[in-house]
């Protein structure tokens, strides 16, 4: 068993639902293009937490939301630490850090771009990772390291479709219905900041502010009431 099959047990071992790998030189800042390849973990949120959102998120949604990039931070400084130990270099991208230098409400690499790639799925309306299996009902992290890597095959389209449910239900109205493709930036797809103003002017008593989840329970992809799974 190499060290990829090696890694990929140890983060699920870790914790992880699914585990993705990518090249991602050609979409790295030039101060990262030493660590190309990237290691994508995915940890699926519950259902039974996610369900209880209705037209506002809850507090136990909040909890389990910090609960879970927690855990992300702690499988992907497990990996930094397992792949410095063979000699590679490696960086962990916190799983939930705005950088006000990169833009804003950005952090220092997209976990959805290091998806993609990697073949986990693609951006939903609602500008979110939606993959066949959780829908966008998932938490990402992401790894970058030097050690080459098999990659997945990258997802370039949306399977959205006419689906508009999310645009729908979003309070903020933030969400343009814009089917993505590859390339395409979040703008055209979500309003960033009147996502994060309205989350922080009604529902700063809980989750101060920065949590919402209604895009994501009524995404059809992630409730398996009405997929068949």
């Amino acid at each position: 068993m190499g060290n990829q099959e090696i890694l990929e047990e140890k983060i699920i071992e870790w914790g992880a639902s699914l585990v993705g790998f990518s090249n991602l030189l050609n979409v790295l800042p030039k101060n990262l293009s030493d660590i190309p390849y990237g290691i994508t973990v995915v940890i699926k949120l519950s259902d039974r937490i996610i369900d209880e959102i209705s037209d506002k998120p809850t507090y136990t949604y909040f909890h389990h939301y910090r609960s879970v990039n927690t855990l992300i931070d702690q499988i992907t400084l497990k990996s930094v630490m397992k792949l410095e130990e063979w000699g590679y270099k490696a960086f962990a991208v916190p799983a939930s850090q705005s950088i006000g230098e990169m833009g804003p409400y950005r952090g220092l690499f997209p976990h959805k771009t290091a998806a993609t790639i990697a073949g986990l799925g693609w951006i939903g309306k609602n500008g979110l990772l939606i993959t066949e299996k959780f829908g966008p009902r998932v938490r990402l992290g992401t790894i970058l390291t030097d050690m080459p890597l098999k990659t997945g095959i990258p997802i370039t389209n949306s399977k959205c479709g006419s689906c508009k449910l999310c645009v729908e239900a979003c309070p903020a109205m933030a969400l343009y219905g814009t089917l993505w493709e590859k390339g395409m930036e979040r703008e055209e797809i979500l309003d960033a900041r009147a996502c994060s103003e309205f989350m922080n002017k009604n529902f700063k008593h809980i989750g101060r502010g920065s949590v919402c989840g209604i895009c994501m329970k009524v995404c059809p992809y992630g409730n398996k009431k009405n997929v068949d799974r």
